[in-house]
């Protein structure tokens, strides 16, 4: 039965029934206007016509791609842009210089690192979904090269330096940050009703990998926030007690705080630091002092042990005592340095 437009249950919307190649139909157009249901049903007829001479995979296009994705729960960030750009170029289509022209298309003045943030793994994601619904076949997505990870952190007495010359509303929030490992934005957006100072822990309920996490707090970050005077709303506010402007990402709202932290590194001599340094310089001390990567994990919300490993090649101050014991003499002939391990054992 070829396919025609009804109307059913007394609604407005206009249905496409029919069958096509043996397989039954029943969509909503989603419009009630009858001409714009007839472009529709050509456009669908033809679709369903071409999948059943083809196969799906032929005409699946990386519109619909997105579409069974964003539904299924991925996630929606950059996808707007590509969707403006790909519509309804089918998956069959889309291959490794497709998405290089449209990397250089879209962003042209980018880095390696946001084109890949941006363009390549958004669109990896939705092939892979796409290819596990059988809309086309999977497909390696080569992503363009970029520089080391960047590895800044600082020690706690340059730490210690940097909060004493905050300013009085910056410097609880710079305490929080390098005492929890979260990223900027979700200390600005954190509320309130997020924190239990009694039981020392906050919930981070909106995150950059859009999951919910716990995380335990200093001792340190509830002295902090016992001294500030509001006990409503956002923890952390501006200069004149409002809080900072609302952004649809809360993982990337740290331009709020950039100029006082700039001045603050300025007044302690620290160079090169940036807000987000903070989150690296916690997992570098926690790694240090608990060597547990998963534990570290959790905490900071990180997916992939690849970032935290950079902090667990470069911190070595735990190292420190298996180099001591190796043996040196002086010029004497006497130990120029005695380990530690002796000397305790020449006590006893």
């Amino acid at each position: 039965m070829a396919l025609k437009l009804v109307r059913r249950h007394r609604g407005k919307n206009w249905y496409i029934r029919g069958t096509v190649a043996g397989c039954p139909v029943d969509e909503s157009t989603r419009t009630a206007d009858r001409k714009a249901a007839e472009k529709l049903l050509a456009k669908r007829s033809w679709e369903l016509q071409e999948a059943s001479i083809f196969g799906r995979k032929a005409v699946a296009t990386y519109l619909e791609a997105v579409y069974f994705y964003l539904h299924a729960g991925g996630e929606k960030r950059y996808q707007a842009r590509l969707v403006e750009h790909f519509g309804n170029t089918p998956l069959a289509q889309i291959d490794q210089n497709t998405i290089d022209r449209a990397a250089r298309l879209l962003l042209p003045e980018a880095s390696p690192a946001t084109r890949n943030r941006q363009v390549y793994t958004p669109i990896s994601a939705v092939l892979k979904d796409a290819a596990k619904r059988k809309m086309c076949e999977w497909r390696q997505i080569e992503r363009p090269s970029q520089p080391p990870g960047r590895v800044r952190y600082l020690t706690p007495p340059e730490a210690d330096s940097l909060i004493s010359a905050c300013e009085t509303h910056l410097r609880p929030l710079v305490i929080f940050l390098f005492y929890t490992g979260c990223r900027v934005g979700e200390a600005l957006h954190l509320d309130w009703r997020e924190v239990d100072v009694a039981s020392r822990q906050v919930q981070f309920l909106k995150t950059k990998s859009g999951k919910a996490r716990g995380v335990p707090l200093h001792a340190r970050i509830v002295d902090a926030l016992g001294k500030l005077p509001h006990r409503e709303g956002r923890v952390f506010r501006r200069p004149d007690g409002e809080p900072y402007a609302e952004t649809a990402d809360r993982a990337a709202s740290g331009g709020s705080i950039k100029t006082a932290f700039r001045a603050a590194c300025r007044r302690a001599a620290i160079t090169d630091f940036t807000p987000h340094d903070c989150r690296h310089t916690f997992a570098s001390w926690h790694y240090a002092a608990n060597r547990n990567l998963a534990a570290l994990m959790e905490i900071g919300g990180w997916n992939s042990e690849r970032m935290l490993l950079r902090y667990t090649h470069v911190n070595v101050a735990h190292l420190i005592e298996s180099i001591d014991v190796l043996p040196w003499r002086g010029k004497s002939g006497e130990p120029e340095f005695v380990p530690a391990v002796k000397k305790a054992n020449s006590k006893t």
